[in-house]
Parts: C-alpha cells; structure tokens; sequence
C-alpha cells in the first residue's frame, strides 16, 4: 500500500541569494485506527537525493501491514531517522527542501577575476623506481628552486591468518521485523489462553479433480478466473459453520459470543509473514466472486497493498501447507477465532474401497479448535462435514 502522507507542515527557510526555500517535514502518516507506531524498515532514497512527486521515499512496517510511503512533492531529501528505528504516529521523520530556483543563474566569473595559476606536471612513479629531482624554472617575481620530491609511502595491509578472522560471516543479527514481532506474540498468546486441541481426518480428492478438470475451460472463460480448491473448501467451511455453530463463536471475558455471519480468513504467506486477509460474507458469495477475491489478496499480498480492514474480522482461518510440501501439521488458533482448518499436500495413497484396496489422491485435514467454547464431539463432526462436502463437491456448486 502507498500512501502519501497527509498533514505535512511548510515551513520557511533561510533566504539564499534573494530566494526563500520552503521546507516541508515528512511525518508517519495514520495508517489505522489500532496502530501508533511502526518502524522505517527500509529508506528507498538517499540522504540529499533530488526526489520528484509520488516516488516512494521508504517503506512503513507496522504490526499489521508492510506501507509504502510516498513524496507529495519534489525536493531535496534530508534523512532524520534512519532504518531500523521505531517511530511513532505524527513523528517527523525527514523534511524535503525545495530546490534552489537561481542555482543556475548564478553569474560567471570574468576571466580577469580568475587567479591564473601554472601547476607543474606531477611525477609519475612506479614501484621501486626512484624519481629524480625535479627542477623548478624560475619566472618573474619569484627565486629559483630545486625540490627532490619523494614518493609517498606504500600503504601496508596487514595479512591476517584465517584462525584470526572474526566470526561475523557466521551468522547474522537484526531486530526482528514489526509484523514478526506481531505474529509472535499472537501465537504465544493463543498457545497461552486458549485451551487448543487438534483433530485430523482424510478425504478422498477424486471427485473434485474430476469436477475441476470438466469444468475448468468453460469457468475460465465465463469468470476470466480459474477454479481452485479453496473456494470449495471455503464454502465447505461455511456449511459445516452452520452445522456446527458452536465453531462460529468466540469467548469474550466470562460471555460466548456467538457470530451469525460468515467471514472468513484465508492464510497468505508473504516474505514479510503470514497474513489472513479475510472472504467478507462467504456464504453469499459465488466460487467465481471467491477465486478471484483471492487472486486480488494474493496480488495485494506480495506487493505489500494489503489493508489493516482486509485483515480484521474473520471468524474462522483456512490455512493451506499443503503449497509448500506439508502432509500433516496441527494449525494454531487466530485469536480470538475458536476454530482453524488445516489443509494439506494431495497424495496418491492406497486405500480401502468397497472392500478393496485402490490409488487415491488423499488430503489430509486438520482442524484445531479451542476446547473452552468447543467439544470434541462438535469438533469431529464439523470435521466429518467438510469432509463429506469436498468428497461431494457437486452438491457445494448447487447451492451458489
């Protein structure tokens, strides 16, 4: 996300040549209700760098979101924090000066006020050879000399054995990113204050890959968007939410609220962290409306222009390791939701079918769940669903 900076305060400068620079002081802008600071994790110009209007001047980290922080105006950049320092809401951080309008138009100097001075051609030298005197001609109004001039001496780099080499190239130190520190502290806290239990299942991915693969071209064709596997699994959540509403809910103080909307998170890795932008009111969206929501986060994700509301108010996360190679994992809770689904590799695995044993691609789920608010037996029914829902994915495309 880019954003320039509102509220930037001019000021004027001290008067040069008959010319007053105006100044304008670079502030952390408000990036959402709930952030007060951030940290400048990367200056994209330099100190003293002529910046022109809407180039990014440096990159705003929070604890929410990764912003780009773009130049009102042009002018001459000065750097008052540098990177790495956390910063607060409304803080000064750089000012930019406008360019001086007479620095071309400065007169030049007559050839009469220039001093003529005559520079003798230096020595050349070259190792081991020794220059030899050079004689200085005289001239008018001044006495003749002669100076030996003495190469200067070599500069001697000391060679140092490799036991003595610092250890710096063996590792490395840097404070942990914002988002980082953000995301570790959510998961401590879930792993602190919620009672979390895992429970796993299978499902068969037959029917679906047979479903995607008819289907593929003429929903290519009609939505402009190709059809994954998350829009079932998202709207297989949303059934199985209604079946099981206790895993709708969260746990406030000593009250259990209970949500009658559907808004689901889907995990997004970025190199900047997990991020869990939200589907707002999945139940009434289509598979189309679904793929590419998705397709916009994924983009806004990787460019760094996700929103702190695209990524409030789930109920419920999917996250998918299954991108990344995992066949098994126990997710951990998005406090304060009470539920999570784990989706995983698809693997050919043989299984028992009607009394024989056959090849089947095979996923495995797993749902982690808080069993303050959720018991077991709701858990692995909620489960059960999702599996019944993605082994028969037609019934899912019928009710869109």
């Amino acid at each position: 996300m880019r954003l320039l900076w509102p509220g930037l305060e001019s000021r004027p400068g001290r008067a040069m040549s008959g010319n007053k620079h105006m100044s304008l002081e670079i502030k952390i802008p408000a990036v959402g209700e709930s952030v007060t600071s951030g940290i400048i994790s990367e200056w994209r110009r330099k100190n003293g760098d002529t910046v022109a209007a809407g180039e990014v001047l440096f990159l705003l980290e929070t604890d929410k979101i990764s912003t780009e922080i773009s130049a009102e105006r042009g002018g001459v950049l000065e750097i008052r924090v540098k990177e790495g320092q956390e910063v607060k809401i409304g803080e000064v951080v750089g000012v930019l000066t406008d360019l001086p309008t007479n620095a071309a138009s400065a007169p030049a100097q007559k050839a009469d006020d220039v001093p003529t001075t005559k520079v003798q051609s230096p020595a050349l030298f070259r190792p081991g050879i020794q220059p030899a005197a050079l004689p200085v001609h005289p001239t008018t109004g001044t006495r003749a000399a002669s100076a030996e001039v003495k190469p200067p001496p070599l500069a001697v780099t000391p060679v140092v054995p490799p036991a003595q080499l610092p250890n710096t190239h063996r590792e490395t130190r840097r404070p942990m990113t914002s988002l980082r520190r953000k995301i570790a502290a959510q998961l401590v806290n879930a792993q602190q204050t919620a009672a979390i239990l895992t429970t796993f299942n299978e499902c068969d991915m037959s029917a679906i890959m047979a479903l995607r693969k008819e289907i593929q071209e003429d929903f290519t064709t009609r939505h402009g968007v190709k059809l994954g596997f998350m829009s079932f699994f998202v709207k297989a959540t949303v059934e199985a939410l209604r079946r099981v509403p206790q895993l709708n809910g969260r746990i406030e103080g000593e009250e259990l609220i209970e949500n009658h909307y559907y808004d689901i998170g889907v995990a997004v890795s970025t190199e900047r962290g997990l991020l869990v932008p939200v589907l707002r009111d999945a139940d009434k969206k289509s598979f189309a409306d679904i793929e590419r929501e998705l397709a916009d986060y994924a983009i806004k994700a990787r460019e760094g222009k996700i929103k702190i509301e695209d990524l409030q108010g789930g109920v419920f996360t999917i996250s998918n390791g299954g991108v990344f190679g995992s066949l098994l994992s126990t997710p951990i809770l998005n406090p304060p939701q009470s539920g999570i689904l784990g989706m995983h590799s698809i693997k050919e695995r043989p299984v028992a079918l009607h009394g024989e044993v056959v090849i089947r691609p095979m996923m495995y789920l797993a749902l982690s769940y808080d069993h303050r608010i959720v018991d077991g037996r709701e858990a692995v029914t909620f489960l059960v669903h999702i599996k019944n829902c993605i082994e028969q994915p037609a019934r899912l495309l019928l009710q869109t």
